[in-house]
């Protein structure tokens, strides 16, 4: 079995509005110590774009908090706006509006969905999905 496969119940992964609410405002800020505070040890992130059919996948917190910072380094600001959010088990489904303005000047505006999969209230699994615009 999958460790992102598993019947932990939304109370056992310890998943609450306050907890998505925590997450979505440490993103905003750009507060690289506060985002990597929310992911397990053992975390993997999926980036949406990438050679494989899950995108480029990345593990473990240093790793992660490099491409990260990496972003956050990069832009002039970015903001998630929670459009929709729903818990079911230990996932939570987050649907956003996002724009950033990188120091290059180019705005990046699209929505955007995070799976995040928890394990006693910590992210073990971010898999990020997102429309792309063609010009």
């Amino acid at each position: 079995m999958s460790i992102f496969n598993s019947k932990t119940s939304t109370q056992d992964a310890g998943i609450t509005p306050a907890l998505l609410d925590k997450i979505t405002d440490a993103y905003n800020r750009n507060d690289i110590d506060a985002v990597m505070s929310f992911f397990a040890e053992d975390a993997v992130f999926d980036h949406a774009v990438g050679p494989a059919v899950n995108g480029t996948r990345f593990t473990g917190l240093d790793t992660i908090r490099g491409i990260f910072q990496g972003l956050f380094d990069n832009v002039e600001s970015v903001n998630w706006t929670p459009i929709d959010t729903r818990v079911s088990g230990d996932k939570a489904y987050c649907e956003f509006h996002r724009i950033a303005k990188l120091k290059s000047g180019e705005v990046q505006d699209f929505l955007s969905v995070d799976i995040l999969t928890f394990r006693a209230g910590l992210i073990i699994h971010k898999d990020t999905f997102y429309k792309n615009r063609i010009s």
